[in-house]
C-alpha cells in the first residue's frame, strides 16, 4: 500500500498540495474531500482536478521558460 501511495503522489499534478498551501488546510483533508465529492457529484470533482492540474502544469512551464529567457 505504501508503494502505491508513493507512486500516486509522485505522478499526481500536485493540485491538492497547491490548494492546501494556499488555503492553509491539510492535504489529506482536501484529498478526502475530492474522493467523497466525486462519489456524490458523479465525477465532477475529477474533471475539476484534471483541469486544475493542466492549468498548474502550464503555469509552471511558463515560469520555467520565462526564467530561461532572462538568463541570457
Amino acid at each position: 500500500m505504501e508503494k502505491l501511495m508513493v507512486f500516486l503522489e509522485q505522478r499526481s499534478f500536485g493540485v491538492c498540495s497547491y490548494i492546501g498551501e494556499r488555503l492553509g488546510i491539510s492535504i489529506s483533508k482536501i484529498r478526502l474531500f475530492f474522493i467523497y465529492s466525486s462519489f456524490l457529484a458523479v465525477g465532477f470533482p475529477v474533471i475539476f482536478y484534471l483541469l486544475a492540474g493542466i492549468v498548474l502544469d502550464i503555469r509552471d512551464y511558463i515560469k520555467r521558460t520565462r526564467n530561461r529567457l532572462w538568463d541570457f
